[in-house]
């Protein structure tokens, strides 16, 4: 599975930004795709995720209210539209696309796109 993921930039605080990530090659049926961040020193961490049968999601609190994570699966994108945003909302984000086969996970990253806020 190959990710491309695209979006981020430069924005004031308060602004908006949408973040997509289209997965290609060797889809899983069932799967769930989803955002993390990183910045530099630290772990990357859940921003939100999508499951592809029910279209459930989760949020990191840190970003409920003010992000939405949708998916269409016939385009088998993602997308994270970002409001609201802080300067703590810095950071590389990066797509994960995590396929099930017979119960068992397979991860795959896309390349980080990145997103600065400025204050």
């Amino acid at each position: 599975v190959q990710l491309q993921a695209s979006g981020g930039g430069l924005v004031q605080a308060g602004g908006s930004l949408r973040l997509s990530c289209a997965a290609s090659g060797g889809i899983f049926s069932r799967n769930v795709m989803g955002w993390y961040r990183q910045t530099p020193g630290k772990q990357r961490d859940l921003v939100a995720t999508i499951t592809s049968d029910d279209s459930n999601t989760n949020y990191a609190d840190s970003v409920k209210g003010r992000f939405t994570i949708s998916r269409d699966n016939a385009k088998n994108t993602v997308y994270l539209q970002m409001n609201v945003l802080k300067p703590e909302d810095t950071a590389v984000y990066y797509c994960k696309y995590t396929g099930f086969l017979m119960a068992v996970p397979y991860g795959y990253w896309g390349q980080g796109t990145q997103v600065t806020v400025s204050s």
